[in-house]
């Protein structure tokens, strides 16, 4: 079957279609029960943070609101769900005027999130709300997994600086996004030029093994590069002899070579090696950059090495492990009726298996100890307790359908920076363990 045309230019597509079928079944049955209309608060949270993780990271907040604006039904995805008899000429009609008209609260992009906390909060009628449900949690789910580990890379790296270059190793699509999420969680650059191009994110690449290999001599190769891209370059020193590929990086760029790059072998000795070699020929401001499936645990095992930077691919892109954070989006509280004026009520899903959830609108605050750490996230239902008034977590993302809220990369990249060091120390142990702090509900 052909792909329908969305009729939308190709930098804005629609994200109607990013769904599943059962938000607009569950749609139509509710135009026809009467019950579309009614004002509803839905959630996005997570029972539970991946097993071993301290701590999760709020991530894709500016993406969602991306999706959330480009919610449309365009004739060529009406045509689709009509031709497929997905939902009824009724719902159709609905549908072609669909614009989300209600508010959005979430946690800032690049905060910090533990299991109960409300991440997100849309509020609207239920027939706007549930059609969110998908595309919201898939942008949650994967961007946050990769800030998350991100993050622990981050803080093992101390300082140092930190590539994403993970594009080959997951969805062509994916790989933007990753690479945003990415530098919310503490990454310096990516080597993704559309993550570039769309987020501004700055990028780096110099050459990999094919290009030593495509000529007569590593010396050709070397002198090709340096000839194209300036002393101040990287070179790839360990397609033959490491040793033997220091003394010619330097001998045709001099002690003003940018970097050398290690991409196998046992890292930590080979780097002290290089390191000594790079010295001893004159180029003490020579960096060396190390690469090679490393991910949190391999780079604080490098920690005692003379590295300057590492680039990380496949373990990054995948969430180190976790490649989900199993959020949720659940409905909290509705109203009785489709009147305005109608009380919410609270509801919740309670199950067997760890799947009750905890009904009412929710407000979040995180609790300080006398220096000012985290020891708490508190989450309630009721009114905000005085001392916690001044700690609340959740802000205005939308009003009355219109955004409210847009941010620089660098201003949610620098909030994380500042939520992580807010947190106990623990917190940025690779040692598996329980949350840093506990959730207490209220």
């Amino acid at each position: 079957m052909n792909t329908p045309d969305l009729g939308l230019p190709v930098d804005v597509p629609s994200t109607s279609l990013f769904t599943d079928q059962y938000e607009l079944t569950m749609l139509q049955a509710a135009l026809r029960a009467g019950t579309a209309d009614r004002r509803s608060v839905f959630e996005a949270f997570t029972r539970r943070l991946p097993e071993g993780r301290r701590y999760g990271v709020v991530a894709g907040t500016g993406r969602v609101l991306d999706a959330v604006e480009n919610f449309r039904f365009d004739p060529g995805v009406l045509g689709f769900l009509a031709e497929q008899h997905v939902v009824d000429g009724r719902t159709l009609d609905w549908l072609a005027d669909y614009r989300f008209t209600g508010d959005i609260w979430g946690y800032p992009e690049g905060e910090v999130y533990f299991p109960g906390s409300p991440i997100l909060r849309v509020e609207g009628s239920f027939a706007e709300c549930v059609l969110l449900e998908t595309v919201i949690l898939s942008i949650l789910n994967h961007d946050s997994a990769i800030a998350a580990a991100a993050s622990r890379m981050s803080a093992a790296a101390s300082g140092r600086r930190l590539i994403e270059m993970g594009a080959r190793r997951t969805h062509e699509l994916a790989a933007v996004a990753a690479s945003r999420a990415a530098y919310v969680g503490g990454f310096n650059s990516t080597s993704d030029l559309a993550a570039g191009f769309r987020y501004g994110i700055p990028t780096v690449g110099t050459s990999a093994h094919a290009f030593t290999l495509l000529h007569d001599s590593e010396r050709d190769a070397f002198r090709a590069q340096v000839d194209s891209l300036g002393r101040g370059t990287t070179l790839l020193v360990d397609t033959y002899d490491v040793t033997e590929a220091v003394r010619t990086a330097v001998e045709i760029a001099g002690p003003e070579l940018g970097a050398v790059r290690i991409d196998s072998g046992d890292l930590l000795l080979v780097a002290h090696r290089v390191r000594q070699q790079l010295d001893d020929l004159g180029a003490v401001d020579t960096k060396i950059v190390v690469t090679s499936d490393l991910d949190e645990y391999a780079i604080a095992s490098l920690a005692a090495a003379p590295v300057d930077a590492y680039g990380v691919g496949t373990q990054l892109v995948t969430g180190s492990g976790h490649p989900t954070c199993s959020m949720v989006y659940k409905i909290v509280a509705r109203a009785q009726s489709a009147d305005a004026d109608a009380p919410l009520l609270p509801v919740a899903k309670k199950s067997l298996g760890g799947k009750t959830s905890i009904g009412g609108r929710k407000w979040a605050a995180r609790r300080l100890d006398a220096d000012g750490v985290a020891e708490a996230e508190v989450v309630g239902t009721g009114p905000v307790p005085a001392e916690l008034a001044g700690r609340q977590l959740l802000v205005p993302l939308v009003e009355g359908g219109e955004i409210v809220t847009r941010e620089s990369l660098d201003t949610v990249r620098e909030r994380h920076i500042a939520a992580r060091s807010g947190l106990p120390m623990s917190a940025i142990q690779l040692s598996r363990g329980e949350p840093v702090i506990p959730t207490e509900f209220v």
